[in-house]
C-alpha cells in the first residue's frame, strides 16, 4: 500500500454501492461527459511509462498499478473540480460551431457531387438527342421512298409518355435509371426532410388509430374489430392469449389502457380481482413515495436525481449545456420529447421525476440510465387517454382530479417497471444487454443484406454508432410516438417483445432504409442519415409493414441461430 500522503487509499475510495446509483449511458443522443473516465485528458501522469523499444512497460509494482487505473476506480473528493474543469473546456459555442462545420462541409460534398452528375447527364443527353434526330432523319428519308413502314416501326415512332414528347424505338430508352433521376431522388429526399409535403399528423393518434392519410374516421373494420376486444375483455376471466392474438395487429385507443395493464402483467385476468388490484397497488406506489421521495437530496441519491432532473427539463436546444453543479433524472426529464407541448408542462414533468427516482432506488443493480424517461411516456399517454377524449399534444394534465392524476402516475410507474424487469440487463454495469443486441444485429443484417452491410463497412461505420439508441430507447428517438405506441401494441402482444422480438424491428427498419443508405457515400453522410431518418410523417400503415417484417426475419431465425453464421 502507498504510504505516499497526497495519494488517497486505493482500497477504500468512498463507492460503496448505494441504491440509486447512477450508470452514464455512452452513445445515446445526449452522452454525459464523465471526467472521471477521461481523467487521462487531464492528468497527464496517469499514462503508463514505455521503453525506449515502444512496448509498454509492464505493470510490475502495486504503485504502478494504481497509477495506471486510477481513472477507472478513483472517485474521491475532488469530483465537483473535476466536473467544473470539463465544464470550462468544453465551450458549447466551440462544440455547435465544429458540428455546424462538418455539416456546412459535408452539404458543400454533397451540392458539388449532384452538380457533376446532372452536368455529366446533361451531356450524355445531349448526345442521346442528336443520335434521336439522326435515327428519325433516316425513318422519314425511307418513308419518303415507298416503303410502308411495319406495325413495329409505327408503334416505335409513337412518342411515349416517360420520354417528354421524344422518340423512343422501345421502351428501354426511357431514362428510369439514369444519373440525372438518381441525382432527381437525391434531392427529393433532402426535401422530404426538411419540406415534408404529406398532411401533417398529431404526434399522438386520436380516437380512431391514425394512419398516413391523416382521417380519424373508424372504418367498419375498426369498429368490428373495437367489438371483438369489448367480447374478450368483458368475460369474468380475460383469455389473455385471444388478447395478445388481437393486439398483435394494433388495439383501440378506447380499449388501449385495459388492454396494456392486462398484457404487462400489472392487472389479473379475473375481473372481480382487477379494483382491489389497482387500489393495492397505487397505495403502495405512495407509500413508496412518502417514504423514499424526501431523501432524493440526500447524499447518497443527489446525482441520481440530477441526473432525472436535467434529462426532464432540458426540452430545447438552448438548455443543452453542461452544468456541473445542477443535480442525474433532472437532467433527463426536460429532453423527454421536446416536440411536445405535454411534456413541458411542470407537472408533467413533477410526476416524471417521481416515478424515475422511486425506480432507481428499488432497483440498485442499475440505478437509473439516461433514456429510461422515455419509456416513461407511452403508458403515460396511453393512461390519460382513459380520462380525456380530445387530443393530448396541448392536453393541461392540471385540469385532471387530482384522483385521476395519481392513478396516471401509478400505473404508468408499475406498467415501465413491468416492461424494465425484462431488459434490466441493458441498464446494468457496461450494458451487455444492448452489447449482445448490437452485435446480433450486425450479423442478421450481414445474412439478410450484405450489401448493405458491407456498405457501411467500406464507409467505417460501427452499429454500435447508431443502433445503440435503438436499443437503449427502444426506437422512441426514431419514430413519432404515435408510432411507438402502435409498435409496442405487437410488443405487449408478442412473447419476449421488448426483449427478443425488437431485435428483428431494428434489422427491418435498417434495410427498410437501403437505397437512402446505398445512395449515401461517405461517413458523414451515413451517420446524418442513420440518426435523422425521416420517419416524421409515418402511421399505422408503415409501422404495420415493418413488423410483418420483423416477423418474417424473426420466423426465418429465431429458431434456426447458426442463420447467423455463414
Amino acid at each position: 500500500m502507498s504510504t505516499d500522503g497526497n495519494k488517497k487509499q486505493f482500497w477504500k475510495r468512498n463507492t460503496a454501492k448505494v441504491p440509486g446509483s447512477i450508470q452514464h449511458v455512452y452513445g445515446a443522443q445526449h452522452p454525459p461527459f464523465d471526467p472521471l473516465l477521461h481523467t487521462n485528458l487531464i492528468k497527464a501522469g496517469n499514462k503508463p511509462q514505455t521503453t525506449p523499444g515502444g512496448k509498454p512497460k509492464k505493470a510490475t509494482t502495486f504503485q504502478e498499478f494504481e497509477s495506471i487505473t486510477s481513472d477507472a476506480w478513483e472517485v474521491g473528493d475532488d469530483d465537483d473540480e473535476l466536473l467544473a474543469m470539463a465544464a470550462q473546456n468544453l465551450n458549447i459555442e466551440v462544440v455547435m460551431e465544429t458540428a455546424n462545420k462538418v455539416i456546412e462541409n459535408h452539404s458543400k460534398q454533397q451540392e458539388k457531387q449532384r452538380q457533376d452528375d446532372a452536368d455529366a447527364s446533361e451531356l450524355e443527353e445531349r448526345e442521346e438527342e442528336e443520335a434521336h434526330e439522326e435515327e428519325v432523319e433516316e425513318e422519314e428519308e425511307q418513308g419518303e421512298e415507298g416503303e410502308e413502314s411495319t406495325p413495329e416501326v409505327s408503334f416505335a415512332s409513337e412518342p411515349s409518355p416517360l420520354s417528354d414528347g421524344r422518340l423512343m424505338k422501345s421502351l428501354s430508352e426511357a431514362p428510369i435509371g439514369s444519373p440525372k433521376d438518381a441525382a432527381g431522388e437525391r434531392v427529393s429526399l433532402h426535401r422530404q426532410q426538411s419540406l415534408p409535403h404529406r398532411p401533417t399528423i398529431p404526434m399522438v393518434a386520436r380516437m380512431a388509430d391514425q394512419n398516413t392519410s391523416g382521417t380519424p374516421v373508424m372504418t367498419e373494420r375498426e369498429a368490428s374489430r373495437l367489438d371483438k376486444f369489448k367480447q374478450v375483455l368483458a368475460g369474468p376471466n380475460t383469455d389473455l392469449e385471444e388478447l395478445r392474438k388481437l393486439s398483435w395487429s394494433g388495439i383501440p385507443r378506447q380499449v388501449r389502457p385495459i388492454t396494456w395493464k392486462l398484457l404487462s402483467g400489472y392487472l389479473p385476468a379475473n375481473t372481480e380481482r382487477r379494483e382491489s388490484t389497482l387500489q393495492r397497488k397505487r397505495q403502495e406506489y405512495f407509500g413508496f413515495i412518502e417514504q423514499y421521495y424526501d431523501s432524493r437530496n440526500d447524499e447518497h441519491h443527489q446525482d441520481t436525481y440530477r441526473q432525472i432532473r436535467i434529462d426532464i427539463p432540458r426540452m430545447s436546444p438552448d438548455c443543452l449545456m453542461l452544468q456541473p453543479m445542477v443535480t442525474e433524472i433532472h437532467i433527463d426529464i426536460p429532453r423527454t420529447n421536446p416536440l411536445i407541448p405535454l411534456f413541458q408542462q411542470a407537472s408533467v414533468q413533477e410526476i416524471f421525476e417521481r416515478i424515475l427516482f422511486i425506480w432507481a432506488i428499488r432497483h440498485p443493480a442499475s440505478g437509473y440510465v439516461q433514456g429510461i424517461n422515455d419509456l416513461v411516456t407511452p403508458f403515460f399517454v396511453v393512461y390519460v387517454f382513459e380520462y380525456i377524449k380530445e387530443e393530448v399534444e396541448n392536453f393541461d394534465v392540471s385540469s385532471l382530479q387530482e384522483e385521476a392524476l395519481r392513478n396516471i402516475e401509478a400505473d404508468s410507474f408499475w406498467c415501465m417497471s413491468k416492461l424494465l424487469d425484462g431488459i434490466q440487463d441493458n441498464y446494468t454495469f457496461a450494458q451487455p444487454g444492448i452489447q449482445r443486441k448490437v452485435k446480433a444485429l450486425e450479423e442478421l443484417v450481414s445474412r439478410i443484406d450484405e450489401t448493405v452491410h458491407v456498405h457501411m463497412q467500406q464507409y467505417e461505420v460501427e452499429y454500435l454508432q447508431f443502433a445503440f439508441r435503438w436499443m437503449n430507447n427502444l426506437l422512441m428517438r426514431e419514430l413519432p410516438l404515435r408510432c411507438t405506441i402502435r409498435l409496442w401494441d405487437t410488443y405487449q402482444a408478442e412473447p419476449e417483445g421488448f426483449s427478443h422480438f425488437h431485435l428483428y424491428v431494428c434489422a427491418a427498419f435498417l434495410v427498410r432504409w437501403r437505397k437512402e443508405i446505398l445512395d449515401e457515400r461517405d461517413f458523414q453522410g451515413l451517420m446524418i442519415l442513420l440518426q435523422n431518418l425521416p420517419t416524421m410523417h409515418w402511421g399505422n400503415e408503415e409501422v404495420s409493414v415493418l413488423l410483418a417484417e420483423a416477423y418474417r426475419l424473426k420466423f426465418a431465425f429465431a429458431d434456426a441461430p447458426n442463420h447467423y453464421k455463414r
